[in-house]
């Protein structure tokens, strides 16, 4: 190969790929309903198969359906987490996002869905997960999907415990694998976990204490 086209190869090869420009919703109400993947930089959809597994994995643990749910996805993007939670029968969902472009596709995407039960939220997901928690909102579901290499996970996970309901689930998305031992330090159980290319996800849940439990007795 000559010498500029090792340096083009190269080039192509160093570059990150670029996101989709749509991706789908997989079940529920809206299923096969495509949601248009904004030009913002970073932005990096769950695809559509780890998506099929991460609900998959819901619907087994919350005893079949998920119809009833709320839901929290902190870093929205194309808000294909959350529009996929409301299609299968979340009551409430409410999308975080910081970047307008996104919001604005967010919104489109809304209206063209009549998703009543979407809120959408324009904010820091940290101090809008700080805020959320203060006021004492609680979700069932919450999605932790951060850009990659931001040190997101390690800022947000200890806010984010707090806005669980008791038994409530937490998903996390991240370029590296949850540890066990880190999940233990935080009274986080891994329920499960798996790998799609470079993209490790995995689901988890809070120890939470039994206010009923030790000390509690009369």
């Amino acid at each position: 190969m000559p010498l500029s086209e090792r340096a083009s190869s190269k080039r192509a090869q160093a570059r990150p790929a670029r996101a989709p420009r749509a991706v789908r919703i997989i079940g529920g109400q809206w299923k096969r309903t495509p949601l248009v993947v904004a030009d913002v930089e970073g932005l990096r959809p769950t695809p559509d198969r780890v998506r099929e597994s991460v609900f998959s994995w819901l619907v087994h643990l919350s005893g079949g359906v998920l119809t009833g749910i709320t839901a929290l996805d902190l870093f929205a993007g194309t808000g294909a987490l959350g529009f996929e939670a409301a299609s299968r029968g979340a009551r409430r969902v409410v999308l975080v996002e910081a970047d307008r472009r996104a919001l604005a596709t967010l919104s489109v995407t809304q209206a063209k869905l009549r998703a009543t039960q979407v809120e959408i939220l324009r904010g820091d997901a940290l101090s809008t997960a700080l805020r959320l928690a203060a006021s004492g909102e609680r979700f069932d579901v919450v999605f932790l999907d951060p850009p990659f290499h931001l040190g997101w996970i390690d800022r947000m996970i200890a806010p984010v415990i707090e806005l669980l309901n008791h038994e409530g689930l937490l998903y996390v998305e991240s370029e590296s694998r949850f540890e066990p031992e880190k999940a233990r330090d935080l009274d986080l159980e891994i329920l499960r976990a798996d790998k799609a290319g470079q993209v490790f996800y995995h689901l988890l849940q809070h120890k939470k204490r039994d206010i009923r439990g030790e000390g509690a007795r009369c």
